[in-house]
């Protein structure tokens, strides 16, 4: 559930990105990324706007229910996992350390 969740999450907020430098600003953006009048004209028609911006307020209403969503499974998660320390079987024998046969120096 919660790959999933963080799936769609990812991929709503690079078409948000995506979305919001497609849109006409005074700054440029990418509205003339083709070079020519054509990517102008395109992205300047009031339908095209209207769209674009109904779908960035669409994209970001789903980013912030999946960011709220995904806060709320994680809080969930977190009480039901145990520590990975909790998980390491302890032994009551000291661990056996091989010792280092010495040789002697001649002289």
């Amino acid at each position: 559930m919660g790959s999933i969740l963080l799936v769609i999450h990812l991929m709503t907020a690079i078409f948000l990105v995506v979305l919001i430098l497609m849109q006409r600003s005074g700054g440029g953006a990418l509205n003339g990324l083709g070079g020519g009048s054509g990517a102008n004209s395109f992205l300047s028609a009031r339908g095209t706007g209207n769209l674009l911006t109904r779908l960035t307020a669409i994209l970001a209403t789903v980013f912030f229910i999946t960011s709220i969503a995904l806060s709320i499974y994680y809080k969930g998660a977190e009480r039901q996992s145990s520590s990975v320390a909790e998980s390491v079987p302890v032994s009551q024998s000291a661990p056996a350390v091989p010792s280092v046969p010495t040789v002697p120096l001649e002289k």
